[in-house]
């Protein structure tokens, strides 16, 4: 039997669940990601006591950038989109309880990714000009 998807960014939806990565996961979670990735230019997940997800905090903030940090072991929904995100991130498993991938950042409504993605971004270069693009800053910050 075969379904007709439709594809919208990277992800396919298929009826009411969304295929990435072989996992299926409900699109409504994949739609409060989206909407919660798009609030503002950078949108950090992250857990309250993570010593990574702090780091990343710090790292935008020292730039001049004020982030928009989804605390998920505050949210009441935010195992589900724990779960998603790392679906996303394409890791195969995370306990509701294991911050594990996170913190994940958007900028510009896309996925940069997590810890060691953003922060390679930063070391080689590429994250201030992704930054500048956006008009986050200007050229003589950072």
């Amino acid at each position: 039997m075969q379904y007709k998807t439709e594809t919208r960014g990277s992800l396919s939806y298929n009826n009411n669940k969304v295929m990435n990565n072989m996992n299926v996961f409900p699109s409504e979670t994949l739609a409060k990601i989206e909407s919660m990735a798009a609030e503002n230019a950078v949108v950090i997940f992250s857990v309250s006591t993570c010593c990574m997800c702090h780091a990343i905090k710090r790292l935008f903030r020292g730039m001049g950038v004020s982030p928009a940090v989804h605390e998920l072991d505050l949210l009441p929904y935010g195992v589900e989109i724990h779960r998603a995100l790392l679906r996303l991130l394409g890791c195969s498993s995370g306990g509701a309880t294991s911050p594990g991938a996170l913190p994940v950042v958007f900028i510009g409504g896309k996925m940069v990714g997590a810890m060691e993605r953003v922060m390679a971004s930063h070391i080689n270069g590429s994250l201030v000009p992704l930054l500048k693009m956006l008009a986050l800053f200007g050229s003589d910050e950072c």
